[in-house]
Order: C-alpha cells, then sequence, then structure tokens
C-alpha cells in the first residue's frame, strides 16, 4: 500500500514514529517527508497488520494533527534490502 499522510504530520516526529509502529507490526517498507508537507509511507506485509497500521496513520503520534490519508494498491512496490522498514530522505 501506498499511504500519503496530509495535516500537521512534519516536524513532529512523524516518521520515525511510522518506522517504531511499522517494526512492532512486522511490515516491510518506507517514510519519507514529501516537498508539499505530507508524508508518504510504503506498506508491505500480512493484510491485518497493514490494516491496523493504515488505523494508527489515521490518529498518528502526539503533537501531530492529521487531516487525511489517502490509501492506494501498489501491485509492483519496491521493497527495502532485508525487508526492514526504513526512513527516507525527502524526495
Amino acid at each position: 500500500m501506498r499511504v500519503v499522510v496530509r495535516g500537521r504530520v512534519q516536524g513532529v516526529g512523524f516518521r520515525a514514529w511510522t518506522r517504531g509502529e511499522a517494526v512492532r507490526r512486522g511490515l516491510a517498507g518506507h517514510v519519507r517527508n514529501c516537498p508539499d508537507g505530507s508524508v508518504e509511507a510504503l506498506l508491505s506485509g500480512p493484510p491485518e497488520a497493514v490494516e491496523a497500521m493504515l488505523a494508527a496513520l489515521r490518529h498518528g503520534p502526539a503533537g501531530a494533527r492529521v487531516a487525511e490519508v489517502a490509501v492506494a494498491e501498489v501491485a509492483d512496490a519496491p521493497r527495502p534490502a532485508g525487508g526492514g522498514f526504513d526512513i527516507l530522505r525527502a524526495p
């Protein structure tokens, strides 16, 4: 799943929180800040873990204010080396 989270999501520890939540759920993928102020995440793993992560992203960490979560399925999503969950630099 490709997820774009909009709202007050940069400068509040959103990427580190996302990584921690994803690792806890056994997900692979990455998260990064986008130039437009949103945060983008790519999630890969068991459907129930992805759904739980989506629910968590709708709330975010303390200090964040999530206004919108856009979700799209990605057929050929790249997977990180080793199957981990990475924090990437903005594109």
